[in-house]
């Protein structure tokens, strides 16, 4: 008898054991098992909740693209720029070099002809009257090199003025852009953060092969519609006609039914006005 009292004080314990109770079933996920009505109703509120999301990043606009091209153009006004600075001091050291050859001509020259009134002879004069012409066409060509660096310098320092005046403006545009993205990201950033979170929370109750089918639709058709009701005899994302019987199938929802046309997932109008 005393064996048979504490078995069944052992039981009872196990019974009312509060941590036993506070044990949460394991997620359940909808499966091949499962009805094709509760996984319509589960990509239904899926399609819903994504398609909100879809909304609040629609008031954001071109404003990204526009903030990405901007950034994108100065990177490249940057490196033009850079290319420029170069340039501009290649050129100044192409006109210095020449300056200096042009003094060292013109030295060589007064040099030679302080030698020719000290010659002894014609053959050291002539020799002389060579080197003088050589490096007095030494100095006509440095005087023409210098010309054309000249030319180019002040082309490049104009562009390079032309350049940076250009990143100025659209580092300003840049600057009006991201404020005004950060302004509406801010105003729908809790919003969309809770949808995210509500669509992954759907997403984790469908199998791998249904979510993959979902998102494949949604990437394909426009607006990002995988799932649309049956709206006035048609399909609510393409808008053609469905025949009378494949309404009824879907009306019944025994079965995932998708338009022949558009490859939408179709639901019953019904499901709207529920959700």
């Amino acid at each position: 008898m005393a064996t048979t009292k504490t078995t069944k004080k052992t039981s009872v314990k196990q019974e009312t054991d509060p941590a036993a109770a506070k044990t949460a079933p394991p997620k359940k996920t909808i499966g091949d098992n499962d009805s094709p009505e509760a996984k319509l109703r589960i990509l239904f509120q899926m399609q819903q909740t994504d398609s909100q999301i879809d909304q609040l990043r629609l008031l954001r606009g071109e404003l990204p693209l526009e903030v990405r091209d901007l950034e994108d153009e100065i990177h490249g006004l940057k490196t033009r720029i850079s290319n420029l600075q170069s340039d501009v001091k290649d050129t100044e050291s192409n006109i210095t070099k020449k300056k200096l050859d042009i003094e060292t001509a013109t030295a060589a020259v007064k040099r030679y002809g302080e030698q020719q009134k000290n010659v002894k002879n014609n053959r050291e004069y002539d020799s002389l009257s060579k080197e003088i012409e050589y490096q007095n066409l030494e100095i006509e060509l440095a005087n023409k090199r210098m010309k054309e660096y000249s030319e180019q310098l002040k082309e490049r320092k104009a562009l390079l003025d032309e350049t940076k005046k250009r990143m100025t403006e659209r580092s300003e545009d840049l600057d009006v852009k991201k404020k005004e993205l950060d302004e509406i990201v801010s105003e729908t950033a809790k919003e969309e953060k809770e949808l995210e979170k509500k669509s992954s929370e759907l997403q984790s109750l469908l199998d791998a092969r249904m979510l993959t089918a979902y998102l494949k639709v949604r990437q394909n058709a426009r607006n990002g519609l995988a799932v649309v009701t049956v709206q006035r005899d048609a399909c609510g994302g393409c808008f053609n006609k469905i025949p009378p019987q494949r309404q009824l199938d879907i009306a019944l929802s025994k079965k995932i039914i998708v338009c022949e046309y558009c490859g939408r997932i179709l639901v019953d109008s019904s499901f709207g006005e529920i959700n």
